[in-house]
């Protein structure tokens, strides 16, 4: 039995109410599932420069309780590469969480470059979800003129040339010659400076320096005041020699106090003839031919005696010493 036409009508218009409520309630869950999770991606710029910097923004929006892990960023070994750090940013929002990853890049090449960034991973909300970024690309322009052919390049350079010229070895060898020279100047003069110096015996030198004295024949020029200085420098040379307690930077008086403790030197006898030869060369006191000769002579006998009398106390030094070993 089939239906009625009122039945009929009531099927129809039921089965269109369906047919338009379907495709309705569908785009609602999509709406709603896409609502959930939700993100963007923004460059700062769609054409740069080669070497110019530019960010690449990643907005990410999440149910709350949820982490969003970025993609560090692109491969170092492509031809857009990160400058710095990637930095990430959360928007205060109290009913989802939302972060923007900002990625600030360089292209090195030239042309439209795509950037692989990888996939944001949204995780603590049920699965892990993992949304792909795609490859987005910017236009990387050149640097170069638009006309570069009026430009021409330098020539090539010659070829280095790596053998070593003649005179080199010319130079090596000179300079060795001279290396040696001065090693072998410096070993003679250090060996001259740590030879023994040989020492002169006080009474010969003595010796020698009276008869240069008198060789000048001063007292028969009228010079006799420098006739007795000198002879009584030669005096004091040899006391200075001969004993450490006489230096030359002592006065007469001082020389004659720090030699009373030498039995070997006649004190009054020398100090008598350094006074008056002090007021000789000091106080300019006048002096005869006679007694500037026999002032030089009392040196002479004075440093003989003087030596004479230090040999004999060695010498009887020397037999003590002996007897005592015996």
């Amino acid at each position: 039995m089939s239906p009625g036409p009122a039945a009929r009508d009531a099927l129809v218009a039921t089965a269109a109410l369906l047919a338009l409520l379907a495709p309705r309630a569908a785009r609602a869950q999509e709406g709603t599932a896409g609502t959930r999770v939700s993100y963007g991606v923004r460059a700062s710029a769609d054409t740069v420069r080669i070497g110019d910097p530019f960010t690449i923004a990643v907005r990410v929006r999440a149910p709350q309780g949820a982490s969003i892990e970025f993609p560090p960023g692109p491969d170092s070994t492509s031809a857009v590469q990160l400058i710095d750090p990637r930095t990430v940013r959360t928007t205060a929002d109290t009913a989802a969480l939302d972060q923007t990853a900002t990625y600030r890049l360089a292209a090195w090449d030239v042309g439209r470059q795509s950037i692989e960034l990888g996939d944001v991973v949204v995780s603590g909300a049920g699965a892990d979800r993992r949304i792909p970024l795609g490859r987005p690309s910017v236009f990387v322009q050149s640097v170069l003129p638009a006309d570069s052919t009026l430009r021409v390049p330098k020539p090539a350079r010659p070829l280095i040339d790596q053998s070593m010229p003649r005179w080199w070895l010319w130079a090596l060898l000179a300079a060795a010659a001279v290396l040696l020279a001065l090693l072998l100047w410096w070993w003679l003069r250090r060996r001259r400076r740590h030879a023994p110096v040989a020492v002169e015996d006080p009474l010969a030198a003595a010796e020698r320096e009276f008869a240069r004295v008198e060789a000048l024949r001063l007292i028969e020029a009228g010079e006799r005041g420098r006739h007795v200085a000198l002879m009584v420098d030669v005096l004091r040379d040899y006391l200075a020699a001969r004993y450490p307690a006489a230096p030359l930077s002592l006065t007469s008086g001082e020389l004659t106090r720090g030699l009373h403790r030498e039995p070997t030197v006649p004190l009054e006898r020398l100090s008598r003839l350094l006074d008056e030869a002090d007021l000789i060369k000091f106080a300019r006191r006048p002096v005869t031919k006679e007694r500037a000769a026999e002032l030089g002579r009392e040196c002479r006998v004075l440093v003989r005696g003087v030596d004479e009398a230090v040999k004999a106390r060695q010498a009887a030094a020397g037999g003590e010493t002996r007897e005592k070993a015996a």
